[in-house]
C-alpha cells in the first residue's frame, strides 16, 4: 500500500491584537516557529510501527491547502493535530474521504474527544499508535477496518510494543530541531494540563539504551541537529534522570528539555545536566505568587515549591543551563496586578527566556470539566483559539478585556531586545560567578 501520514502543525494565534504585536516580538515569534517546525514525532512512530511492505509517505500541512489543489492520492491516509488546528485536520479529512480516500485520525484531541472525530474519519487511534495501528493495517488489508482502534496505555517502551521511530523519513528537510521521546506522562497531574498523562495509564520512563539508539539514528538525518525531548516531565525519577544524562554525555550533542523545579534539588544532577550537553530546560513556574497556584494540582506540589523558585533558577542556570520559565496567565487568583508581578519576578530571577501564556482549557483536562460545571466556558467548540494565547473562558477576578489587555502589555514589557539582553548579561555574569 501507499500509505500518506500527514501533520497539521501550523501555529497561530486568533487574538488580532496580539498577533500584530506579535510581529514587534522576535523572541515571542521564534519560539512559535521553533515549535511549528518540530517534526511530529508521533506519526513518525507511526510509520516505524508500518511493515516495511508499505511505502510510507510523511507530510506536514501548516495550513489548509487551497480547495483547488489536487491533494497527493494514497491507499490510506493518517493525520494528526493539535486541538488548535484540529478543525482543519477534519476538513483535510473529509476532502480525502470524498475523493475515495479511507482516512484515519488519530493524537490527544482525537483521544480526548473520539465520538467528534468519528464524525470525520473512517477510523479513529485513541490513545497511542502502539497495539492500535499494526491491527488497523491488517484489518485495513483484509477489507474489514474497524471505526475505532484503542491502542496500549502502558508498557508502551517494551517489546514488542516499542519501534524506533522513522527518522530516516525527515531526510533533506530543513529542521533546526529534531524530537526524540524519554516519558510519556507526567505525575503531577496539573488540572490545566492537556499532556501524554491523560492517554497513559501511568508514569512510564523509555531505557536508556532506546533514547540513545533514537539520537544516533535522529542525528543521521541532519547534521548538527540541536535536540528537543518530546517529554512531560524528563526529571522526575532523579536516579533514571543522572543514567540518562550519563549515557547523553559522550554523544556530544546539545539538548533541550521539560522539567519541574525539583531538578534543582540534585546537586549531582545539575552538574551532569551541564557536562551532557544541555542548554535550558522549560519549567512550569505558572505564577510567582503562591496563593494562585492553590489547587493546581492534587498535592500542591507547586504551591509548597513557589518560595524556593528565586533559588532553585540561580542554582540551574548558574552551572550554564538557562531556564525558560513558563507562567500561566489568568488563574482564578490573578487579578489585574498579576502582570506586574511576572514581569518583576522575571527581572529578580534573571530568565533569559520567558514562555507566558493565557490559562487554556483544553478539552478532557480536569480544567476545562470545572469551568463547564461553573458555565464559566466559551460556546463550544472553541478549538480554533486553544493557541495558549487566545482567551476560552471568563476569568475570576479580572474581565476578558483586561486579561487580553494586561497579557499584550506584558509581552512588550517581556520580549523586546533591552530586556532581554540585560537579563543575557545578567545570566552570563551568573556563570561566570559559578566558573
Amino acid at each position: 500500500m501507499r500509505i500518506g501520514l500527514i501533520a497539521m502543525s501550523g501555529v497561530r494565534v486568533r487574538n488580532p491584537e496580539l498577533a500584530a504585536l506579535g510581529v514587534s516580538l522576535p523572541q515571542f515569534v521564534s519560539r512559535g516557529r521553533v515549535i511549528a517546525s518540530l517534526p511530529s514525532l508521533g506519526l513518525l512512530t507511526v510509520a516505524g510501527l508500518t511493515p516495511r511492505e508499505h511505502e510510507v509517505l510523511y507530510l506536514e500541512f501548516a495550513e489548509l491547502p487551497p480547495a483547488d489543489q489536487e491533494l497527493e492520492r494514497f491507499d490510506l491516509v493518517g493525520i494528526s493535530s493539535f486541538t488548535a488546528q484540529i478543525d482543519e485536520a477534519y476538513a483535510l479529512a473529509d476532502r480525502y474521504r470524498a475523493i475515495g480516500v479511507p482516512v484515519a485520525l488519530g493524537g490527544l484531541h482525537v483521544s480526548l474527544l473520539p465520538e467528534e472525530a468519528a464524525r470525520h474519519a473512517d477510523a479513529i487511534v485513541v490513545n497511542g499508535a502502539e497495539g492500535a495501528w499494526p491491527r488497523l493495517l491488517q484489518d485495513f488489508q483484509a477489507g474489514r477496518m474497524q471505526p475505532r482502534y484503542e491502542g496500549l496505555r502502558a508498557r508502551v517502551f517494551e517489546e514488542p510494543n516499542y519501534v524506533l521511530p522513522r527518522f530516516e523519513l525527515l531526510r533533506g528537510r530543513p529542521y533546526n530541531r529534531l524530537t526524540v521521546q524519554t516519558s510519556r506522562g507526567c505525575p503531577l497531574d496539573c488540572e490545566f494540563c492537556a499532556a501524554s498523562l491523560r492517554i497513559t495509564s501511568s508514569f512510564q520512563q523509555k531505557p536508556v539504551d532506546k533514547v540513545v539508539a533514537e539520537i544516533r539514528a535522529a542525528r543521521e538525518v541532519t547534521s548538527q541537529p540541536f535536540f528537543e525531548l518530546a517529554d512531560d516531565n524528563t526529571f522526575i525519577s532523579k536516579k533514571w534522570g543522572k543514567e540518562l544524562l550519563r549515557a547523553l554525555r559522550p554523544l556530544g550533542i546539545r539538548w533541550f528539555t521539560e522539567t519541574d523545579i525539583s531538578v534543582a534539588d540534585d546537586e549531582e544532577l545539575l552538574e551532569l545536566l551541564a557536562e551532557s550537553g544541555c542548554a535550558q530546560v522549560l519549567i512550569g513556574l505558572e505564577s510567582p505568587d503562591a496563593g494562585s497556584l492553590a489547587s493546581l494540582d492534587p498535592h500542591n506540589w507547586k504551591q509548597r515549591r513557589c518560595d524556593d523558585y528565586l533559588r532553585a533558577i540561580e542554582r540551574i542556570q548558574s552551572r550554564g543551563v538557562s531556564v525558560n520559565g513558563c507562567f500561566i496567565l489568568g488563574l482564578d487568583n490573578h487579578g489585574p496586578d498579576i502582570f506586574e508581578k511576572v514581569r518583576d519576578f522575571v527581572a529578580r530571577a534573571g530568565l533569559i527566556e520567558v514562555q507566558v501564556t493565557v490559562q487554556t482549557p483544553f478539552p478532557g483536562t480536569p480544567l476545562h470539566a470545572r469551568l463547564k460545571r461553573e458555565g464559566r466556558l466559551l460556546p463550544e467548540p472553541y478549538w480554533d483559539r486553544c493557541t495558549l494565547f487566545d482567551v476560552t473562558y471568563e476569568p475570576l477576578h479580572m474581565s476578558r478585556a483586561e486579561l487580553e489587555a494586561g497579557m499584550r502589555w506584558l509581552f512588550s514589557e517581556l520580549y523586546n531586545e533591552r530586556e532581554f539582553l540585560q537579563r543575557k548579561r545578567r545570566y552570563m555574569e551568573l556563570v561566570k560567578q559559578r566558573i
